[in-house]
Formats: C-alpha cells, sequence, structure tokens
C-alpha cells in the first residue's frame, strides 16, 4: 500500500466517496460500503433484484402494505394531528405509496419526506408523486439520514413517525443495529413513531437463494460498484477478475457478500495502489435476519415500545411499529 496524500483529496468532488472506500480497501479484511451501490445504474439493478422470484423480501413487505395499510394508519398514535412522515431509504416508493394512499384516505395531515443517499432516487420521487398522489404534501431531502433527521428533531411540537422499510436495518451487524436504533431514537420526542422493516428468520436455502438469484442480478449489482469506483474514482479493478459470492449462517442469521478477487493484482487508485491476492475476499454486504423475540428485545433495549406488528401471509417478513418513550 503506498502512502496516501488524504489531506490532498478531503476538498475534492467525491472525496466522501474517495475516503470511504479507501479506509474500507486498507482495512484487514478489506470491505466497501454498501451505501454505495446506489449509484444510478446500481438504483436499475436493484429494481431488478426486487423483481427476481428468488429474492422474496419485495413481495412479502408490498404484501403487508397492499393489504394492511388502513390498520398500519389506525397503529399510528393520534393520526389526525399534523406530523412528519419521514422515509429513510425510500427507493421507488413502491411499498410507502400504498401507506401514503390510505392515510389520504383517513384524512390524515401529514407532510412526507423522503431521505436518500441517492440524487437520482430523490429526483424521480419528485416526478412521480405529484402525479401519482396528486394531494400529497412532500419535501425531499439528500443526504446522510442522520444529518438530515437533525432538522426535524429540532421542532419538539410536531410528531414524526420514521420508516425504514425494505429491511435496510438488516445491512448492519447486529451490533450495528442496536447502534442505529439508539441514535433514531436521540432525535425522537416520547411519542413520535417508527415503522421498520425486519426480515424473519426462516429455512437457510430460501435467505441463500434470495442473494444469489439465478439472473445473477445481485452479482451485478455488486461488480456494479467497482465499475463506479474505476468511473468516478479513477481506479482500475479489472471486473471480469471479480465474481460475487455469498453465504448465510443460520446460526447467527447473517447473509453475507463478498467480492472474490480470481488473480494476483495491484489495484490503483490516485494516490494509491492496493494490493490483491488470488482468493483475497471483499466483504461488500451483510443481510442481517432476525427472530421475532430479538426484533421486541431491540425495540425495548433502545427506548422504544414495540407497538405492533404486520406479518406477510407466511410469516417470512416483519413491519413493526415502535413508539419512543
Amino acid at each position: 500500500m503506498l502512502t496516501i496524500d488524504v489531506d490532498k483529496y478531503r476538498q475534492k468532488e467525491n472525496s466522501e466517496f474517495y475516503l470511504d472506500i479507501i479506509q474500507g480497501l486498507t482495512q484487514v479484511p478489506k470491505t466497501l460500503p454498501s451505501k454505495y451501490f446506489y449509484d444510478k445504474e446500481g438504483d436499475g439493478i436493484f429494481q431488478s433484484i426486487m423483481s427476481s422470484p428468488d429474492y422474496y423480501l419485495t413481495r412479502c413487505e408490498m404484501e403487508i402494505f397492499t393489504c394492511q395499510a388502513p390498520q398500519i394508519v389506525d397503529s399510528l398514535i393520534s393520526k389526525n394531528l399534523d406530523f412528519e412522515l419521514i422515509e429513510l431509504g425510500p427507493g421507488n416508493c413502491v411499498k410507502s405509496i400504498h401507506l401514503l394512499r390510505a392515510l389520504i384516505t383517513a384524512n390524515a395531515s401529514f407532510n412526507y419526506v423522503p431521505i436518500d443517499i441517492s440524487e437520482n432516487v430523490i429526483s424521480e420521487l419528485q416526478s412521480f408523486l405529484p402525479d401519482n398522489i396528486p394531494d400529497l404534501r412532500f419535501d425531499g431531502l439528500v443526504g446522510d439520514y442522520f444529518d438530515s433527521l437533525t432538522s426535524y428533531s429540532l421542532l419538539p411540537t410536531k410528531r414524526k413517525v420514521v420508516m425504514c422499510l425494505g429491511g435496510n436495518i438488516g445491512n448492519m451487524t447486529v451490533a450495528e443495529s442496536n447502534q442505529f436504533c439508539k441514535k433514531l431514537r436521540s432525535y425522537l420526542h416520547p411519542g413520535d413513531q417508527c415503522i421498520i422493516g425486519f426480515d424473519l428468520v426462516k429455512h437457510p436455502a430460501i435467505i441463500k437463494r434470495a442473494y444469489d438469484d439465478g439472473d445473477g442480478f445481485t452479482s451485478e449489482f455488486n461488480l456494479n460498484l467497482l465499475r463506479r469506483i474505476n468511473r468516478e474514482l479513477g481506479a482500475d479493478f479489472k471486473i471480469d477478475q471479480f465474481e460475487h459470492y455469498c453465504s448465510y449462517d443460520p446460526l447467527t442469521g447473517a447473509a453475507n457478500s463478498y467480492l472474490v478477487c480470481l488473480s494476483d493484482m495491484v489495484v490503483h487508485l490516485p494516490g494509491a495502489s492496493i494490493l490483491f491476492e488470488k482468493d483475497e475476499c471483499i466483504w461488500t454486504e451483510i443481510s442481517q435476519k432476525y427472530s421475532k423475540a430479538q426484533i421486541r428485545q431491540m425495540a425495548g433495549n433502545n427506548g422504544f415500545i414495540h407497538t405492533a406488528e404486520f406479518l406477510d401471509a407466511r410469516s417470512w417478513f416483519m413491519d413493526a411499529i415502535w413508539t419512543a418513550v
């Protein structure tokens, strides 16, 4: 590893991206932050993943919101008082749109605030939502979840409902998920609520297949991150010399994705040269699965009451409603 002049890159465009990539690739083992999957190309590939017959998560949560949105509305405390409905990582809003429509049908007074790190996601929602929900009040924000939440935490008189759907909380280790929930609680006031999606433990083969789909979409999703690093940071990853691999441990509930290097090589980025050995792995993502008991305990451990839970017909996925205490 060559010496890196970090200060040289701090003020440059994509400096945060660059520094995060360098930090990840100089760790042992090497890692890449999964949040950078979602550029314009990555967003498109993820839409294909969600349509894959092997990827059950979207269908399960879609079933919950399609069939139980009015019941979810009924579980929101004081739904008739004005509140901010803040969604972290809304994607294309394909699931939450059912809740938005149910809230409008119930004459709820709310403002929808989708927050996403992807400018492409927010831009598309700004075009999509006015045409599909004309009566919706909304303000889309591009940026880090907690940075964006700061301004809303300063409004103690206005209630907040924060949504984190799609099993996004599963993209952290158990310890990191608890830290996330504790930090989220610090931005909320008593009576504020969360709607959080959790992928539940189930037969290991079903889970593994979801992250190693027969169409190869997940493989492309991971490899696209290397293409993005090449394109935006001027790296020279040889994409055909990396291969996607996933594993699932039913004892810990952790599904992990990796990129395996197929030959010895040196990858160059501006100011850095990084050595890869044949068969060395880059850890790209975790998808943590939870039992119902773990979810209820997580709420209590982090300043919430587990107020309600909604399951799909097979009990493969849960959307939990937590109330801050």
